[in-house]
């Protein structure tokens, strides 16, 4: 499994994988993992897509100025739909907002594409419900002729997912000048909320995309979960949580996906 990997670059095709095996009710908290796993910092070559990326604030002189979080680019008819965590958002307008895919070392390779509009769960706007701590984004770039999605590919979606995957975990640290990722197995933390054990995963890495193989026949890696949730994603770069897609989950996406048709 690689973070590299997704829908291809230009094929479109809009889904919402279903694990039905998988009811929320049904979920067993299991014991804490000991060990931490092996974080390792992801040197693409340069012209290397990558669905991943940056999410910065913009100075107000319009240029990329602190980063902040992580994103990453999920399968749209439109191609132009990032998934992340709500918290990001809290202290920033999507007009002050960009995403720069591929980023490193203050190269961006595919560019940088502003952020048009914000899509979160009503029930995370309502009390900050750490079990809806997702959001979309709309993304932009007056100057290019094609998608997001066209240049970087794109991830599936899939919902009602067990605890006990092995996934692939990247996200973008504060600190970082380039993207780290790790394989650990998300495990249950709560009926509601995956927990993975990965070193590194500082502030900048909440709303990173934890991958899996959940339809393998597919030939796709699918966002399980992103960095967020309990304690916001964990008060510790060693141990970080993510909230369990469900059936808000997927409601949300149809409706960033009916926004994006619209644009």
């Amino acid at each position: 499994m690689s973070a590299w990997r997704g829908v291809p670059a230009g094929r479109i095709t809009t889904r919402i994988l279903i694990a039905l095996a998988a009811a929320t009710a049904g979920v067993a908290v299991s014991a804490p993992v000991r060990t931490v796993a092996e974080t390792r910092v992801l040197v693409a070559p340069y012209g290397q897509v990558s669905p991943v990326g940056a999410l910065f604030a913009l100075t107000s002189a319009g240029q990329l100025g602190r980063h902040f979080c992580t994103a990453s680019v999920v399968n749209s008819a439109a191609g132009d739909l990032l998934l992340t965590a709500a918290h990001c958002l809290r202290d920033h307008t999507a007009a002050r907002l960009a995403f720069v895919p591929g980023y490193r070392a203050g190269h961006s390779p595919d560019g940088v594409w502003r952020i048009a509009s914000v899509i979160v769960d009503q029930r995370w706007q309502a009390a900050a419900d750490p079990d809806d701590d997702f959001a979309f984004l709309i993304v932009h770039d007056p100057g290019r002729r094609g998608s997001l999605e066209t240049l970087t590919g794109a991830e599936a979606i899939a919902v009602g997912v067990r605890a006990g995957l092995r996934v692939e975990v990247a996200g973008y640290p504060d600190a970082g000048t380039g993207l780290v990722s790790c394989d650990d197995t998300a495990g249950a933390f709560s009926p509601t909320q995956f927990m993975f054990r990965c070193a590194g995963f500082s502030d900048g890495t909440s709303g990173g995309p934890l991958l899996a193989d959940v339809a393998p026949a597919a030939g796709l890696d699918t966002v399980i979960g992103v960095i967020g949730g309990y304690q916001l994603g964990g008060e510790t770069p060693s141990v970080s949580y993510a909230a369990r897609f469900g059936g808000q989950l997927g409601a949300l996406y149809q409706q960033a996906l009916s926004a994006a048709d619209r644009r």
